[in-house]
């Protein structure tokens, strides 16, 4: 993008775009947009959709808003609710309403107090959530740090720093028959691991220390392994 000052596109009520270069992109009626957008803020209030590619120093979106192609942005803020077809790339990404993304998500932090759906993998150096995600693929950060408010679901967890944690307060706590609290995972590998609530097949560190509420078929570790009375592990080796 150039330096140049561009003209805004701004929606109110019904209207349309065919895309191009713009400042600032507001929708805050029900707009559509037949091709890829360039500005310096893409903020969805209202019901909008673009039929192409987004690459904006901001995104915010506040409404009901879907993107069928990638998104590239370094700030990315998601209150209400988005479907992104693509990859998305990023520097700052916080999800506090429901994000759908279809390919994978690639960035420096990503923070989740909503509800995430990511259909491939994962990658960013911070991972941090209070929500509830679903990860189709590989989760991989140098430090991961999961409260759960609910089942989260991922294949993989590759990380240096893994911490999960249970909220032990709350309506989760009462309805946890219903709604477990719980991450489900097939493999967690990472320098110092900490686990509550954790569903996996296999668990491999230099530190484990596999808390409450835990149910690992195989555990492996270098230096140090404890697990806690109310947990499971089928089996655990030293390497």
């Amino acid at each position: 993008m150039g330096m140049d000052r561009k003209q805004d596109l701004t929606i109110n009520g019904f209207g349309s775009s065919n895309g191009g270069q713009f400042d600032d992109v507001v929708i805050n009626g029900r707009g559509s947009i037949s091709g890829d957008i360039e500005c310096k803020l893409f903020d969805c209030n209202g019901l909008g959709s673009v039929k192409g590619n987004v690459t904006s120093e901001r995104v915010r979106m506040n409404g009901k808003g879907k993107i069928n192609g990638n998104v590239i942005a370094r700030d990315i803020m998601v209150d209400g609710h988005a479907t992104l077809g693509g990859d998305v790339n990023y520097e700052s990404l916080r999800i506090s309403g429901h994000c759908s993304v279809g390919g994978a998500v690639k960035g420096e932090k990503i923070k989740i107090n909503g509800k995430a759906v990511i259909g491939g993998d994962c990658e960013t150096e911070e991972f941090v959530t209070e929500g509830i995600f679903n990860i189709g693929g590989l989760l991989n950060a140098e430090d991961i740090d999961i409260a759960l408010y609910g089942e989260c679901k991922v294949k993989e967890i590759g990380g240096q720093s893994i911490r999960v944690k249970q909220n032990p307060f709350g309506i989760m706590k009462f309805l946890k028959s219903i709604f477990p609290n719980r991450l489900v995972t097939d493999v967690i590998e990472g320098d110092h691991i900490s686990l509550e609530g954790v569903r996996a097949k296999v668990v491999r560190g230099n530190s484990v220390t596999i808390g409450m509420n835990c149910e690992i078929e195989l555990v492996e570790y270098y230096d140090e392994f404890s697990i806690d009375k109310s947990s499971k592990v089928t089996k655990h080796n030293k390497l």
